[in-house]
């Protein structure tokens, strides 16, 4: 990737035996630290250079992070993992019992007559020091990037991309993608082409919608596309007895807050009202 030029992002799992002892290595020094926080994400998060592999050439930029909520989800999941093999155990002593390596990571098997004609199971013992190293690194994950950028960025990139995917999702599920329904390659190019310029639109929406957000410091929930475009929707003009075109009704507030995150006003509206009503008027005097 390197030689050919392409830049690159990795996400991993802070259980991942590759970044054990990353995760590790930072760990206790920026957890609770305000400086590390990213209030939009609820995460922590560090950023250092190593290698990624021993022969790697160049270092890359691992960006480790802590999610609380995150660190207690990951716990409860590996405890209950272990009770429910703790059971199983317990259920099959003095029976013959073939185990697989996940048994033999987290107890030490004692058989009678182990790898004889009458072996059987005797009981397992918590192996306390992989299970406790195991639950230390809940909460953790890491992303590795080849360009240089803080966590907050690198975090934000992944988001990017994870928003990528959603779209070209929407594309199918809403746009109609799935299922062409065209009856020559012409009509395929040209309903291909006008979906991913809805999507490049959708997209510049919801980026921008998200920098509003982030000046305001509010999370509203007519914020998002879908509930922008409703809401915008209801802005109309309607012909009156005197043969013009007026708006039905005045630009509400949520109006207003949608139409500043596209640098617009109730002046715009205004604006696009009266040219609208021009055109109308234009249209109905050439067909008189």
């Amino acid at each position: 990737m390197d030689k050919n030029g392409y830049a690159f992002i990795i996400m991993m799992k802070g259980m991942k035996s590759l970044m054990r002892d990353l995760v590790l290595s930072v760990k206790g020094s920026f957890e609770e630290k305000r400086e590390y926080s990213m209030r939009d994400y609820k995460v922590n998060g560090i950023t250092v250079k190593r290698q990624l592999y021993p022969s790697d050439e160049k270092e890359r930029y691992f960006h480790i992070y802590y999610n609380e909520r995150k660190q207690t989800s990951e716990r409860e999941n590996v405890e209950e993992k272990i009770d429910r093999m703790s059971l199983f155990l317990r259920e099959h002593q003095g029976m013959k019992l073939n185990l697989g390596n996940e048994f033999r990571r987290y107890f030490d098997l004692i058989f009678y007559h182990e790898s004889q004609d009458d072996e059987k199971f005797m009981y397992g013992r918590e192996r306390y020091e992989v299970i406790d190293e195991e639950i230390a690194l809940c909460g953790y994950f890491v992303i590795i990037t080849s360009e240089k950028m803080n966590a907050a960025d690198a975090l934000d990139l992944y988001k990017s991309r994870d928003a990528s995917e959603k779209l070209f999702r929407e594309d199918k599920t809403f746009l109609g993608n799935r299922t062409m329904h065209c009856q020559s390659n012409e009509a395929l190019h040209a309903k291909i082409f006008i979906e991913f310029v809805a999507l490049i639109i959708r997209n510049r929406i919801h980026f921008l919608l998200k920098e509003q957000m982030l000046k305001t410091h509010r999370k509203e929930n007519y914020m998002t596309v879908p509930a922008a475009i409703r809401e915008l929707e209801k802005i109309e003009i309607v012909w009156q007895t005197d043969g013009e075109y007026y708006r039905d009704y005045a630009v509400t507030a949520t109006q207003k807050s949608i139409l500043k995150a596209f640098g617009l006003s109730e002046i715009n509206v205004g604006k696009q009202a009266v040219d609208i009503n021009e055109d109308l008027r234009s249209s109905h005097m050439k067909e008189a």
